[in-house]
């Protein structure tokens, strides 16, 4: 009997390992939450030049921000079925010897280049990739149980690096958005924590999922997701938002705290990974109302 000849691995494209190497699907949440900033502190359209603004430096410095955290953690990367993968933790030689000097660069040059004329970016940019690579990647996660809690404040400089590209950086709606996503973060991160544990365990990350039990876990995950549904709620007494933004916002907060408090039901890797897709469509939810509400009703 002919035996069936044995399959490769294909080999990634291009494309995949840039989305890969410069985490473009966080950057591309990190710009959502960037332009919402813009169109709350805008208090309507923020424009095509500001919107390209953001676009290009936050899309930019969050890219070189994502590229140093995968710098930086190429060797627990190797120990980890989910990231064991990634190009640096194969130990592609191209990439292992220029990306650092490209990630530098894409930090570097956008918030040089703001920095004439729009301080209040520069500082945001800069702040953004500071937390993420600085205080997060290299300070707080092989450190800390509660890294993340921290961390999240990196999404919270794309929000206001947002209100900042349209000159308005502290714009209460948009100070109250930095808030809800640095409430969401370790909400969304600790459930996929929970389905990855293992992965934590051997890499000796001291991710809070693997160093506490699961039913402790959905508890300290159920007080952010309370705290992100609660502010985001709040949000709705903005101005520029309101009973359109408010009543889809409420019904999908019962929806995120339900899914929450299925987990602490069931403690399982399958209702963790379930709550952490429901994380992303409720701040898909949130960011995207916010766009429509205060870009079609101004």
């Amino acid at each position: 009997m002919a035996q069936t000849p044995t399959q490769t691995p294909l080999k990634p494209s291009l494309l995949q390992t840039l989305t890969v190497l410069f985490k473009w699907r966080v950057v591309s949440l990190l710009l959502f939450g960037s332009v919402a900033g813009a169109f709350l502190a805008a208090g309507g359209f923020p424009g095509w030049s500001g919107l390209a603004l953001v676009f290009v430096t936050g899309g930019l410095a969050a890219s070189g921000a994502g590229a140093w955290n995968q710098i930086i953690e190429a060797d627990k990367d190797r120990t980890m079925r989910r990231t064991a993968q990634r190009p640096l933790a194969v130990g592609n030689p191209f990439w292992r010897k220029w990306l650092p000097y490209l990630a530098t660069a894409m930090i570097v040059v956008p918030i040089l280049a703001v920095l004439p004329f729009n301080r209040a970016l520069a500082v945001w940019l800069a702040m953004g990739a500071i937390i993420y690579v600085g205080i997060y990647t290299l300070w707080l996660k092989p450190r800390s149980l509660l890294n993340i809690v921290i961390g999240g404040a990196a999404g919270s400089a794309a929000v206001l690096s947002g209100s900042a590209a349209v000159g308005n950086w502290a714009d209460a709606g948009a100070v109250a958005l930095a808030l809800l996503i640095f409430l969401w973060t370790p909400s969304h991160f600790w459930s996929l924590a929970i389905r990855y544990k293992d992965d934590y365990q051997n890499s000796d990350t001291p991710m809070l999922p693997a160093r506490t039990s699961p039913q402790a876990a959905a508890w300290w995950i159920f007080l952010h997701t309370a705290g992100t549904v609660f502010a985001a709620v709040i949000l709705s007494a903005h101005a520029s938002l309101g009973v359109w933004y408010f009543v889809p916002v409420f019904l999908a907060g019962v929806w995120y705290i339900w899914r929450n408090i299925r987990l602490i039901q069931q403690p399982t890797p399958h209702m963790a990974f379930e709550l952490f897709k429901v994380s992303n469509y409720y701040l898909a939810i949130v960011l995207l109302l916010i766009c429509l509400v205060v870009g079609l009703t101004r």
